[in-house]
């Protein structure tokens, strides 16, 4: 969630690859002949991509297994299927359309898997506040006042306890969609995650679908009192909520009339806002749509819940369990057993795994009982949570009991620098050895709901820019890789939908997403109306992804061979460049990138003794790119001192993934 929920007032301004930069980029990087990858000593896959040379179009003829790394495909469920263009700012589910659960046909989930996905995150599923008439099937309306945009923020969850109305065909059956969605999932050989949002719940939450005995957040509540242990919110005592006073000319749904719009919202007293603010007014950037989850944090900060040992950061999630388990019943605050039975009713319905928002806003203690909970349930669930502390990294990872964190602040952070030519990709090597011991829990992305779209002039400029940066986070470690809808057609996010600004596809307003739905063609999801340049992105993110379960190496160990060039000032390896090397006993590849959108790089690669091994190999190799499957007319040469040299030719935004052939 984060700043996203914040009004956003920077412009937008696109700028297009040169036919040049595109003749270049598709000839020299992506390749005509690009055909599915087949890595000697590496189990085969039963993948094939079929390539038209002349439309650059990509039909799978079979799945990818769910081997190797994890890939996450993240859609935003209400927007994924939506074949309307108006994208009329402000414009209603009528005038803009929406995407529903049955649009995840078959046939789509099966586009979904061609791109090596192994998970679905449907982001948006728990039905959270949102403006649209849904009385007629007992779900009361929500306040114009206390909610972004007018198809609503997916973090302002109103009813942890069934689905959000507009995704389904029937409203009166929508949670039976759902769970028809989640086998279609399944039958298409993926799995499926879900949001939970810990932190704060929609200021209007009540669930008209929770299990008998279930209690609303806040029932039992003594409002009193600023804080008790088994209170589940914190209160303003003796003020009332208040509606923030709006800035830079924000009106809610743009002005228009509308009854409960009317700057005002009833709550006595105020409680806290689901950033923190204790104000019974928040500020206009605050999360105001939301309000605070106590869990046993005083307001002062100390703990009132048990303490967890530090040594439990080596137990296992039977020994969590079993710690919980022991524990007084009254000393677990009454949020932690809500939350824990949110987590096992997705869990009996299907659900897979979790995606916490804002994590690190709750403490760890609470993750390590809920996390426990859902392992002893589900010991394969995934687990994903959002994570911008690094110094809280390894508690989150071992006290929480989290399977895997976003790499944002240093690896995200420093591909984008890369990219804007702000920072040395010697930086690359720098961020990955600071989480080499947890190397394989931080989940890798350039792009995601939270984030601005690669194809803007605030990321990359256009899309193939950040292809060389793709490929090392996709490479670069044994963690997951995380690819946000519409990212490989180069998706813009330049639509002005309402509720902030363009660089992000809005995650607030019911729009279209014009790339995406070029690709999917109404359905046949074919790229039958899309460019060429969008067909030639997408086949390389196919093949990209795809080695995350064909190329066993990705799954072993990792070396970088940055700092050594540098050392020998090897000439022609520059700030642009940055190579490394993957390997297991099966598989030795090395993996090189050019960043620079203008100039070609050659040099000889020097790879040192400890490498070679570390490989167990003798004699010469040579060389095959595993990029375009074909092989290469240099070889990898052993030197007398126990190391080796191969000659690098890089194009523009050309990155190789080479394998060695005997």
């Amino acid at each position: 969630m984060g700043p996203i929920t914040k009004p956003l007032v920077s412009q937008l301004h696109i700028h297009l690859p040169s036919p040049s930069v595109k003749v270049l980029i598709i000839a020299c990087m992506l390749g005509l002949g690009l055909s599915a990858c087949q890595p000697s000593k590496v189990e085969q896959t039963n993948t094939s991509i079929k390539i038209d040379k002349d439309k650059l179009s990509v039909t799978p003829t079979t799945q990818i297994p769910a081997t190797g790394k994890p890939v996450v495909y993240q859609v935003f469920t209400r927007l994924y299927g939506n074949t309307n263009t108006t994208n009329k700012p402000w414009g209603t589910i009528a005038a803009n359309g929406v995407g529903k659960f049955s649009d995840f046909t078959d046939v789509a989930l099966q586009d979904i898997k061609s791109l090596g996905t192994t998970h679905v995150w449907y982001t948006g599923v728990p039905h959270h506040a949102l403006i649209n008439d849904y009385t007629a099937y007992g779900i009361s309306n929500d306040d114009p006042d206390v909610v972004k945009g007018r198809a609503g923020s997916p973090y302002a969850v109103k009813d942890y306890y069934n689905v959000n109305p507009d995704l389904a065909n029937n409203p009166a059956s929508r949670l039976a969609e759902f769970e028809a969605l989640i086998a279609r999932t399944h039958a298409n050989d993926m799995q499926v995650i879900i949001d939970i949002v810990p932190n704060h719940v929609a200021r209007n939450y009540h669930s008209i679908s929770a299990p008998k005995g279930e209690l609303d957040f806040g029932a039992n509540d003594d409002k009193t009192k600023v804080y008790s242990r088994h209170n589940n919110f914190y209160y303003v005592v003796g003020e009332d909520f208040q509606v923030p006073d709006a800035s830079n000319g924000y009106q809610a749904l743009g002005g228009e009339a509308q009854p409960l719009s009317d700057g005002k919202f009833q709550e006595s007293p105020a409680k806290w806002t689901g950033n923190g603010s204790r104000l019974a007014k928040p500020d206009a950037n605050d999360w105001y749509e939301t309000v605070k989850i106590n869990y046993g944090v005083k307001p002062d900060g100390r703990h009132d819940f048990p303490t967890l040992p530090r040594d439990y950061a080596t137990k296992s999630a039977a020994e969590h369990l079993a710690f919980w388990q022991a524990q007084d019943a009254n000393n677990i605050p009454d949020s932690w057993r809500k939350f824990e039975h949110i987590a096992q009713y997705w869990l009996a319905k299907g659900v897979d795994g979790f995606r916490y928002d804002m994590a690190e806003m709750v403490p760890v203690e609470f993750w390590s009982y809920l996390n426990s909970h859902i392992k002893h349930t589900n010991p394969n669930a995934f687990i994903l949570a959002e994570v911008y502390n690094p110094d809280l990294y390894r508690d989150y990872i071992h006290l929480g009991k989290m399977d895997y964190l976003y790499d944002k602040v240093d690896l995200y952070d420093t591909l984008k620098a890369i990219i804007q030519s702000k920072a040395s990709t010697a930086a690359i090597a720098t961020v990955q050895a600071k989480v080499s011991d947890i190397d394989q829990h931080m989940l890798h992305f350039l792009e995601n709901h939270d984030e601005q779209r690669i194809n803007t002039s605030d990321f990359a400029g256009n899309p193939f820019n950040a292809l060389p940066a793709m490929v090392v986070s996709t490479t670069l470690s044994r963690s997951p890789t995380l690819l946000y809808f519409g990212q490989d057609v180069g998706e813009q996010g330049a639509e002005i939908a309402g509720f902030g600004q363009p660089t992000r596809t809005s995650i607030f307003d019911y729009v279209g997403v014009p790339a995406h739905q070029r690709w999917m063609n109404n359905g046949k999801f074919d790229g039958g109306q899309s460019t060429a340049d969008e067909k030639a992105l997408r086949t390389y993110y196919q093949t990209l992804l795809s080695l995350s379960h064909t190329a066993s190496a990705l799954s072993g160990d990792y070396m970088e061979l940055d700092t050594l060039q540098r050392q020998l000032n090897t000439q022609g390896y520059d700030n642009q460049v940055f190579a490394f090397s993957r390997f297991n006993h099966n598989q030795q590849l090395i993996i090189v990138s050019n960043f620079s959108q203008k100039q070609s790089k050659q040099f000889t690669l020097v790879l040192p003794k400890t490498l070679i091994q570390n490989w167990h190999i003798t004699g010469n190799k040579t060389l095959t790119n595993l990029l375009t499957n074909n092989t290469i007319s240099q070889q990898l040469i052993l030197n007398n001192q126990g190391g080796a040299s191969v000659d690098i030719n890089l194009q523009p935004l050309q990155s190789v993934i080479l394998e060695l052939k005997n």
